[in-house]
């Protein structure tokens, strides 16, 4: 069973039909002390990231959130709820996360703009996997498959072991995805990244970290 935390900010209905469809049982989590009762766990996102912490800090969320990973418990987060798992984010000032993975998050270069690049990111990009053995999540997924991106700030890992995943915009590369242990985040939308996106949520329901 799937617990798909609920902070009122996830787009929760197309995440949950897509988990069902890669064939997972799916209950939303409202109660932080809840979270602790499921086999895994995903935490989606759009919005603010300041907004986000705020919201699962007052809810005791956040708390239970790293409670929950600390003893194990696999762990998704998406695109926002990626960002989270960071260190630090510096939209709209300076703010805190939930410090799963040390790192930062932050805006793409200033001059990307005048560039010709639009902000933010937005449409279908690549996931790279690195060089050598893929992430368990990753099997199936091929050079050339591409994932669909919305997001203005990246995730800037400070271990460069937990890059699991590249894509570039333009000539700026950033994190598709990051992870360690039990934990994983994509910056992409897999619900919204049709048979690519399928293949990894069978990958995050199968992982056995």
């Amino acid at each position: 069973m799937i617990g798909l935390v609920d902070y009122g900010m996830g787009n929760l209905h197309s995440v949950a039909k897509a988990l069902e469809k890669a064939g997972a049982k799916v209950e939303l989590v409202q109660n932080a002390a809840a979270i602790a009762d499921y086999e895994r766990i995903v935490l989606p996102g759009v919005g603010a990231f300041r907004d986000c912490m705020h919201t699962l800090k007052a809810t005791g969320m956040a708390d239970a959130i790293v409670e929950t990973v600390n003893k194990g418990t696999p762990f998704l987060g998406i695109c926002l709820g990626m960002q989270v798992l960071m260190t630090r984010s510096y939209e709209f000032g300076v703010h805190a996360g939930l410090n799963l993975i040390e790192g930062e998050v932050k805006a793409f270069p200033e001059d990307h703009v005048a560039r010709g690049f639009k902000i933010p990111h937005m449409g279908w990009n690549d996931v790279v996997l690195p060089q050598g053995k893929p992430h368990p999540v990753f099997q199936g997924i091929k050079k050339g498959d591409q994932v669909y991106y919305v997001h203005s700030y990246y995730c800037a890992p400070r271990n460069p072991g937990h890059l699991l995943a590249a894509c570039s915009y333009g000539d700026f590369p950033f994190a598709a995805v990051i992870g360690r242990d039990n934990v994983l985040g994509m910056q992409f939308h897999p619900e919204k990244s049709q048979k690519v996106g399928m293949q990894l949520l069978e990958g995050f329901i199968n992982w056995k970290p």
